[in-house]
């Protein structure tokens, strides 16, 4: 018979206390004090304009203090929908849009890849080069295209053994805005994809060659599906702010002309508040224009997504 001395007393560990409601809510409402400031001046600068553009967008006003805000509902919408104008600037702006993507993401990516054979301080040199005209102010710019395409006696023009006039020629002065602002926003693009390539490691690209992939293959089956949410992101600001990026130099070298070869939607609105003096018209414009990109923001930005999960 075995006898088994057990101890008298078993000590229990004591159990943390839970804390308290209050303690609880302490700690949740830290994330949002650093978040607030943000959120203030999103909620200042663009949710409340947002508001009141959509408020506008329903009266009819000439922007004169004296002048009342004559309420017209949905009027603006349905004369904004029924201009042939606005259906021609929203045309204007998809060849916008398709003429830039060249500039922000196939001449980028090309420009990286090729610069990964760049070393030392020629690659220092390499990348100012490239990022130097997104420095150059708009106007600037503007200024000197102006001169380097005037008719006749400009550079272009000798260059090319031509008397045409590039800026105010319907046929042409839109796609002088697209390569202008597309050699501005180039340099921006290009050190997008540089940062995308620094993020993807090198063992990739060891592990494939240790296989026998060659240089096309890794570019092709690794670096282009691993460079996709970076490619996509270019994609989706050069969508949303092309015709944005255009406003100076259309108000600069063309205003918007000739013909309205060049009025793209931004232009247009800005056009219908300050020239025609109908605040309404422009509100209704800028609210569909929101809602419009908002939409493919969206898209684009599930996609991204859906690219993403499928890499990982």
């Amino acid at each position: 018979m075995f006898v088994v001395d057990l101890p008298e007393t078993v000590t229990v560990p004591a159990v943390a206390a839970r804390p308290s409601r209050l303690a609880r809510f302490r700690r949740g409402i830290v994330p949002y004090l650093y978040l607030s400031p943000a959120l203030a001046l999103l909620v200042v600068w663009t949710y409340r304009p947002l508001l009141q553009a959509l408020e506008l967008s329903t009266y009819s006003w000439n922007l004169l203090p004296t002048a009342p805000m004559r309420p017209v509902g949905t009027a603006n919408y349905e004369r904004l929908l029924q201009l042939p104008a606005f259906w021609d600037s929203l045309g204007r702006t998809g060849v916008l849009i398709a003429g830039m993507l060249p500039f922000t993401v196939v001449l980028p990516l090309l420009i990286a890849l090729a610069g990964r054979r760049v070393t030392g301080r020629a690659r220092t040199i390499y990348q100012a080069f490239i990022f130097a005209p997104f420095l150059v102010a708009p106007v600037a710019a503007a200024a000197v295209w102006r001169w380097l395409l005037h008719p006749g006696g400009g550079i272009v023009d000798r260059a090319l053994d031509s008397d045409r006039n590039w800026v105010y020629d319907a046929t042409t002065a839109h796609g002088v805005i697209i390569v202008i602002t597309g050699w501005q926003l180039l340099g921006f693009a290009v050190l997008v994809v540089w940062a995308g390539l620094a993020g993807i490691s090198g063992d990739y690209d060891e592990a494939a060659r240790v296989d026998g992939a060659t240089p096309s293959q890794i570019r092709r089956w690794i670096t282009l599906p691993l460079l996709s949410p970076t490619l996509l992101f270019l994609v989706l600001t050069t969508v949303l702010l092309s015709p944005t990026l255009t406003f100076p130099l259309i108000d600069t070298m063309t205003q918007g002309g000739p013909a309205q070869a060049t009025t793209n939607i931004y232009y247009l609105l800005w056009d219908y508040a300050f020239h025609s003096f109908d605040a309404g018209l422009s509100a209704a414009a800028g609210v569909l224009l929101f809602a419009g990109f908002g939409t493919v923001a969206g898209l684009l930005v599930w996609f991204s997504e859906k690219v993403a999960f499928h890499d990982d």
